[in-house]
């Protein structure tokens, strides 16, 4: 058989290869750690825009969306500023079900709602927000209908169409890495374009971060593009942050584990839909001992469903027994649990005529975790508010939805569809109260000394001749964190490992990681922003020395409720190193009751 000329023996395969990992090896274009800096941009081409609001949005989510809504129709001058597309950008088009509570139709009383979800809780819950996001989903839910939202799968004419009534400004595609305070206030917020060689600074007397929760870039689950940068921007302004030891247990098929919408798709293809009443006690780490205890990958039958029969693992409250592990003695302050499978005395309410149409897929069959791997429950984590009304510690800064840390539903996932209920009510509470609060400030100027110190930080990736790629770095803090044994069934020893290596990130590798264009910056400042939430995780976690809902520790497996009905909250100190303390369950932070 004539061989064809075009087509290469192994042998001179095998030696090309070798010739370009060489070459690789010994050029200035290195893919991975250290290497030049080929940049693609000259800094003196980069342009300024100056941009002027009451109330600065920042996100594109359901509750930006709600957020920007209510501040308008409260009368403030708004804007809204977002990374990805009106409604088409971090986890707002994946959530398909929303809550809603009708007491015309539910079987069960607003009061008995909130008690169940805090049973489910195990306390962790502010039943505050917990009954503000019932008691106003019915009507967030009249408006969405209006404008559409449950007539097609894709959310960007939906959300649309209030905006463009309301000739709201809408800047999309901008990264956000600063927010700026002046006089011990908020002032305003600074970022740069994806597309463009732009920087711009926002001039504001309220900020509303809407900017969801955030992971480490896993694979199989659609968070890739949140990193917790309004968490992170506020935390090094002084605002203080709190959820960070939980986890968000969603798994991801162990076909195609990597590909996101094989194991999703059907969430992307769907119209939305309405959840009732029906409390679970799901989404923990259940599934991750089994998998420690037995290895991957876990046979399921549906969230919190593991059929492996392992003994311990973590507790769930006997009445929202499904079919988890098998009874063990109780810790300290704890009730007996019901052997597995069983139910106690008491149920969890169940819903009435509203149907369940928009729940999550049951992720039948094989799944492996990891997929959501740094995210902890919906609402369990970011700023800590002050009070009711969404608001931080920062004068002139709220959150709302996954960046607002009101444990509305706990540190568990308790209720379907209250995610996105949660961030429609809360989106629009905090547009109202921040609308309130410009409205008896005066604006705040932003120093042009803080001007030029924050655009040298936005651009000094740009800067540097050479580097650390953003990319090799956030491979290497996932190789550190998403480890089953690292970050979901964890143990001091190991977690102290963890963090001595995040800590050489933090110090030695975030200060010299390089950008070639803007693309490139987005992913540096995200970079950092996810090694910031690690160094948070691993110590939140290393302090809470018990095992409750979806934190669990092998050294620590039981609830002790004499020292840890209490969250933890993080915050900067005076010497700009972090600093943790709690909050007693039930409280705000200043002490008084909820």
């Amino acid at each position: 058989m004539k061989r064809d000329k075009k087509t290469l023996s192994r042998r001179q395969f095998i030696g090309a290869a070798a010739g370009v990992a060489g070459a690789l090896m010994v050029g200035p274009t290195v893919l991975n750690g250290w290497s030049e800096n080929m940049k693609k941009l000259n800094e003196a081409d980069v342009a300024y825009e100056d941009l002027e609001a009451d109330v600065l949005v920042i996100g594109g989510g359901m509750a930006g969306l709600f957020a920007a809504v209510k501040a308008n129709d409260a009368g403030a001058k708004v804007m809204i500023v977002s990374k990805g597309r009106l409604g088409a950008s971090g986890q707002t088009p994946f959530a398909k079900g929303i809550f809603i509570y009708d007491p015309q139709k539910e079987k069960v009383s607003l009061d008995e709602f909130v008690n169940s979800v805090s049973a489910s809780a195990i306390g962790t819950n502010n039943a505050v927000y917990t009954r503000q996001m019932a008691e106003h989903s019915l009507a967030r839910v009249a408006e969405l209908r209006e404008w559409g939202f449950f007539d097609s799968p894709l959310y960007n004419n939906a959300f649309s169409k209030p905006i463009g009534q309301r000739n709201i400004p809408l800047i999309e595609r901008v990264t956000i890495t600063h927010l700026i305070k002046e006089k011990g206030k908020i002032a305003g917020a600074a970022g740069f374009s994806v597309d463009y060689q732009k920087l711009y600074f926002f001039k504001a007397k309220s900020v509303i971060l809407c900017t969801g929760a955030g992971g480490f870039k896993p694979n199989g689950f659609p968070i890739c593009d949140l990193t917790h940068d309004g968490t992170i921007m506020a935390y090094d302004i002084g605002a203080m942050v709190t959820g960070k030891e939980w986890n968000d247990g969603h798994a991801g098929k162990a076909e195609n584990a990597a590909a996101c919408f094989d194991g999703w798709g059907t969430m992307f293809e769907r119209k939305p839909g309405l959840t009732g009443v029906e409390i679970h006690h799901d989404l923990g780490v259940d599934m991750n001992y089994v998998a420690y205890k037995t290895g991957n990958p876990v046979n399921t039958r549906g969230p919190g469903m593991a059929t492996a029969n392992v003994v311990g693992g973590p507790y769930r409250p006997a009445e929202f027994q499904r079919n988890g592990p098998p009874e063990r003695e109780p810790g300290p302050g704890l009730a007996k649990r019901a052997p597995s499978g069983g139910r106690g005395d008491r149920r969890p309410p169940r819903g009435g005529d509203i149907p369940k149409d928009g729940g999550p897929p049951p992720m039948m069959g094989t799944s492996v975790g990891g997929s959501s791997a740094g995210m902890a429950i919906h609402k369990s984590e970011g700023l800590v508010p002050i009070n009711d009304q969404c608001e931080s510690n920062i004068p002139g800064l709220y959150a709302a939805g996954d960046a607002l840390g009101s444990y509305m539903a706990g540190a568990i996932y308790t209720q379907v569809g209250s995610s996105l209920a949660g961030s429609a009510v809360q989106g629009a509470i905090a547009g109202e109260a921040a609308a309130g609060y410009s409205s008896r400030v005066e604006k705040v100027e932003i120093s042009e000394s803080q001007r030029k110190i924050i655009q040298k930080e936005i651009l000094a990736p740009l800067k540097r001749d050479a580097g650390y790629s953003p990319a090799w770095v956030t491979q290497t803090l996932q190789g550190i964190m998403i480890p089953n044994f690292i970050i979901y069934i964890k143990k001091e020893n190991l977690m102290r490992a963890a963090l001595t290596y995040v800590e050489e990130l933090r110090d030695h590798h975030m200060p010299m990681l390089r950008a070639s264009d803007m693309h490139e910056l987005r992913l540096a400042h995200e970079t950092r922003n996810m090694i910031i939430s690690a160094e948070m995780k691993l110590k939140a976690s290393l302090m809470r020395t018990e095992s409750r809902c979806s934190h669990y520790r092998l050294d620590y497996p039981d609830m002790d409720n004499e020292n840890w009905q209490a969250w933890i909250n993080i915050y900067k100190g005076e010497d700009g190193n972090m600093q943790l303390k709690k909050q007693p369950f039930g409280t705000w932070p200043d002490g008084s009751e909820l």
